[in-house]
């Protein structure tokens, strides 16, 4: 048994997040967004690599050493998948792997709003899933990807870097390429999906120009495409897409993107009030026909007001998911300011937690 497994087995127990592996230090877990230390020896250089290579592959070494860092999978079926990322720096060699849970959850299961189940009924445009690192993007896309596999009879194409949640054969049919290993690229493997028939294309990250050229296009052309961005809210998303273009180009991105994006889902994770799990707050921005005319019109500011006014059609913005969490008493009053884009909203709270504290 590779070190690392026993060290997987114990972020697992306690329902860590992410394991970190550097020089100097003891293993380091994620929990609940904090890092902790674990009872074990701080790790030599020569003891970092060891327990790293131990786990690659002769090529993975190669590609470590050549490219000075690698993005990886592991997998170990009594404990699940881990997304693996290693680099080198100058105290010597770190690693960083991020727990892959063995089961797909369901949308419900990680507190997905009902519209996000509604939006999937789409059959073509671009359904966005936003946040920062660390925040649970890739696991609720895996869960949509999940949800159009149970109930639709479609083809499934992904391209992953690296591949996280393998799906399983249920109605649909799902080929996931991971890049490095059975593509070179995203652009390279979005130009030849149109050709191989997909029903639903979903992109690991939409990264760069290209990328997120050849996702609106697809989404322009019939297929519903899903996809992740790195940006903090919902009306950024649609800013940074957008901005992503010269200038001269982006009247015509605002329309063909006006024309094509069905929803962004933002969702921020903050830690329960049970301090086991977190809780996902979440955004959610949905293409209709008068946003439709905001992005087109370039009049991205009024996005926020709008989601407040439509809630009616299943919008939200993100304040409000957090005070539902912090109602439901799923969240502390501190972790919910904390979390806030207007924290002064959440001081009443907090301050009614303090007078009950002492």
């Amino acid at each position: 048994m590779a070190i690392l497994d026993k060290v997987f087995q114990a972020a697992v127990n306690f329902n860590a997040s992410d394991i970190h592996v550097t020089p100097g230090e003891p293993f380091i877990i994620r929990r609940l967004g904090k890092l902790v230390k674990m009872k074990s020896a701080p790790l030599t250089g020569n003891q970092t690599q060891q327990v790293v290579y131990e786990i690659l592959s002769e090529a993975q070494k190669d590609r470590l050493l050549s490219d000075q860092q690698l993005d990886f999978a592991v997998d170990r079926e009594a404990l699940g998948r881990f997304r693996g990322s290693a680099m080198l720096h100058n105290n010597g060699l770190s690693a960083v792997f991020r727990s892959i849970p063995k089961t797909i959850p369901g949308l419900a299961d990680l507190g997905m709003p009902p519209i996000v189940e509604k939006v999937l009924d789409n059959h073509q445009g671009l359904i966005l899933v936003t946040g920062a690192t660390g925040q649970g993007k890739s696991t609720t896309l895996a869960a949509m990807i999940d949800h159009i596999n149970t109930h639709r009879a479609h083809h499934i194409l992904t391209v992953e870097d690296p591949i996280e949640f393998v799906h399983p054969i249920k109605k649909g049919v799902v080929n996931q390429r991971q890049l490095g290993k059975d593509t070179r690229s995203y652009g390279n493997a979005l130009k030849a999906a149109l050709r191989e028939d997909p029903d639903v294309i979903m992109i690991g990250e939409l990264r760069d120009l290209e990328t997120i050229s050849l996702a609106i296009s697809a989404a322009e052309t019939g297929h519903l495409v899903l996809g992740t961005l790195a940006t903090a809210s919902a009306p950024k998303t649609v800013d940074r897409i957008i901005d992503a273009y010269p200038p001269t180009e982006q009247n015509q991105i605002r329309t063909m993107l006006s024309e094509a994006l069905r929803t962004v889902i933002t969702q921020r994770l903050v830690p329960g009030k049970d301090k086991q799990k977190m809780e996902v707050a979440v955004e959610v921005l949905i293409g209709t026909l008068p946003m439709a005319n905001l992005i087109r019109d370039g009049k991205t500011f009024q996005i926020p007001s709008m989601m407040q006014t439509a809630k009616n059609v299943g919008m939200q913005i993100m304040d409000e998911s957090i005070l539902a969490l912090l109602q439901a008493d799923k969240i502390s009053a501190a972790d919910a300011q904390a979390q806030a884009n207007d924290p002064k909203r959440f001081q009443v709270f907090v301050d009614k937690a303090n007078r009950s504290a002492s």
